[in-house]
């Protein structure tokens, strides 16, 4: 079954603290911003030219309780080293600082950023390729 896109929605308690994170830190563009729609205001982040979105939502008069886990994660590849540092310096840029993976492997190749909603972001500096060394360990 072909997909044509793949949207993650999460729910946020601050839509424009989102923004130096996901727009300026990754680079990321306003597809789309809605208010008051059946109770709930949002924008959804991206780039036209791939296959994802991510849809941040916020309901009104009701503040969500969020279930970020530290293993919850949201994983870039980038293959170039170069094109991995540049999103580096963007993240940092936008005031965004690494933190610890809470699984090992993603601090041996890559930095983990955290949101402001406690929600984390991988930035992997190699190509994916599914192999058992690409990949947290099984078991």
């Amino acid at each position: 079954m072909p997909f044509s896109k793949l949207r993650i929605v999460r729910p946020t308690h601050d839509l424009g603290a989102l923004l130096p994170f996901y727009r300026d830190g990754l680079g990321m563009q306003i597809l789309g911003v809605f208010d008051d729609l059946a109770g709930f205001d949002g924008m959804v982040l991206g780039r036209k030219d791939t296959p994802y979105h991510l849809e941040f939502v916020r309901r009104r008069r009701h503040r969500p309780a969020l279930a970020a886990l530290q293993e919850q994660l949201l994983v870039f590849y980038l293959a170039e080293r170069a094109d991995w540092q540049a999103a580096v310096d963007g993240m940092r840029a936008a005031g965004a600082p690494a933190v610890k993976s809470a699984l090992p492997f993603w601090d041996a190749r890559g930095l983990t950023f955290e949101d402001p909603d406690g929600y984390r972001v991988v930035l992997q500096q190699g190509a994916w390729r599914i192999s058992s060394d690409e990949g947290p360990p099984q078991g």
